[in-house]
């Protein structure tokens, strides 16, 4: 979230009304975008520790000081800045004080990765004088849950007194895991269709691409992607594989039916959040809800409520890819290089399609299951995921060659994807060659790699 919500606007007075609202994202080609956000844990250098809001090392004077040097412009609840907003993109703040980029809408991957270098770039230069390091991993190698200091915002005390009664890992989703995700548009409501039920199919190729979260508490935790596997235990109410989007009916207003049977977590009101947890946005509609009986939501509440499902595809305006561990500077590349692939090419799309237009439900809930355990190594019918992850790759490097978006030298955006090609050219994916970093280079221990691996 970049800021907090305004809770005003037009009332919402039928659902016809939602479903309208996901029918606006609908774009023509020449208008579709694309939108990177990326985490990562920031730590003090000289013990490693995870950054408070607050003191000379805090979140707070990283945001300060990237506001005084940079020019972005604060954005403040309770009188403290959570937040910085600049050229349509945001810096904001996870629970556990993940600083997060959301990009701005941008037409090629090479504006991406320039965005993202110069984010990085000032980041550093106000962190660096701290002693402050910044770490792209998919969760948190080295520290407790309780070691993680929460950030002061009001939305976070509302999801942290809830997450316990759904699941037993929400917590750890809030403070201890990092993602790189890719939004990308639609041209309609088909075309919304056919690339969400591609991506929803092959997140866990994506998945097993960019594991890179093997350790646990300073040991190896027996996964690839322990964050994909937190999913799994946060809340059955807002997770998990959505067979609904694979079926004759899907649209936007069956993804809205979805998302109002998802229960609420609050409402936005006069500066401050009310808890609404648990409290259903069906009664809300009718002025019926518990936290505010009499009043109807506005179109800021619905807006606020579809940030709060967790689907690993997830659909706004746009549809956002959010099965990826976060990583270096080549996988923040990377990840949106591979979505822009399968799903802006209409050959790639086409391509994509056919791979999984036989699966079935159970199939790809097993292979997702799986694969934050075994990663590339899942077994598929009669081969694996790596078998699929060579054919995906191969699939985005055709449609980024096509689309033929040119740098200043003349290189298309294919250069991006060499990541994912190592990966499958090697069959190791980074949580793979940080566990044989471990044993063979860091002495069974994680602590190297805040240095190995910083930005």
């Amino acid at each position: 979230m970049s800021a907090p919500p305004s809770g005003v606007g037009a009332p919402v007075e039928n659902k016809a009304q939602l479903v309208e609202y996901l029918a606006e994202g609908c774009k023509p080609r020449p208008a579709w975008r694309i939108g990177t956000e990326h985490e990562k844990f920031g730590f003090t250098r000289e013990d490693l520790r995870p950054l408070p809001y607050a003191g000379r090392r805090g979140i707070r004077t990283l945001l300060e000081a990237l506001a005084a040097e940079f020019a972005w412009t604060p954005v403040v609840e309770d009188e403290r800045p959570i937040a910085l907003t600049k050229d349509r993109c945001n810096i904001t703040l996870e629970p556990g004080g993940q600083f997060e980029l959301s990009g701005a809408p941008l037409e090629t991957l090479h504006q991406t990765c320039c965005e993202v270098h110069t984010h990085l770039d000032e980041v550093k230069k106000v962190a660096d004088p701290l002693g402050v390091g910044m770490l792209g991993m998919g969760f948190q190698p080295l520290w407790r849950r309780e070691d993680i200091p929460w950030m002061p915002k009001g939305r976070y005390a509302i999801m942290r007194a809830y997450m316990p009664k759904r699941g037993r890992l929400g917590l750890d989703m809030m403070l201890r895991t990092c993602t790189v995700q890719v939004n990308l548009d639609f041209a309609s409501e088909a075309d919304m269709v056919r690339k969400f039920r591609v991506s929803l199919a092959l997140q866990p190729v994506a998945t097993a691409l960019f594991a890179n979260s093997p350790f646990y508490e300073g040991k190896v935790s027996g996964f690839q992607s322990y964050r994909s596997h937190i999913w799994t235990d946060t809340d059955p109410d807002r997770c998990g594989l959505l067979p609904f989007v694979f079926e004759p009916a899907m649209g936007f207003e069956r993804y809205v039916d979805y998302v109002l049977d998802v229960p609420m977590y609050f409402v936005y009101r006069a500066g401050r959040y009310i808890d609404a947890s648990g409290q259903s946005f069906r009664d809300f509609m009718a002025g019926r809800l518990p936290a505010l009986p009499g009043e109807v939501p506005t179109m800021s509440d619905w807006q606020d409520h579809l940030t709060t499902v967790f689907p690993e595809v997830r659909l706004k305006r746009y549809l956002e890819m959010r099965g990826a561990d976060s990583g270096s500077w080549r996988s923040i590349c990377a990840l949106p290089a591979l979505w822009v692939g399968l799903l802006y090419d209409d050959e790639a799309l086409a391509a994509a399609e056919a791979l999984v237009a036989d699966w079935t439900i159970g199939e790809m809930q097993a292979m997702r299951d799986a694969v934050p355990r075994q990663g590339l190594r899942t077994p598929f019918r009669g081969g694996t995921v790596l078998d699929l992850a060579r054919t995906v790759v191969d699939l985005a490097r055709g449609g980024l060659a096509r689309r033929r978006r040119l740098n200043w030298d003349g290189r298309d955006e294919t250069g991006y994807l060499r990541r994912l090609e190592e990966v499958v050219e090697q069959g190791k994916s980074p949580a793979d060659l940080k566990l044989q970093a471990f044993v063979e280079r860091w002495g069974g221990r994680v602590e190297p790699l805040f240095a190995e691996f910083a930005f």
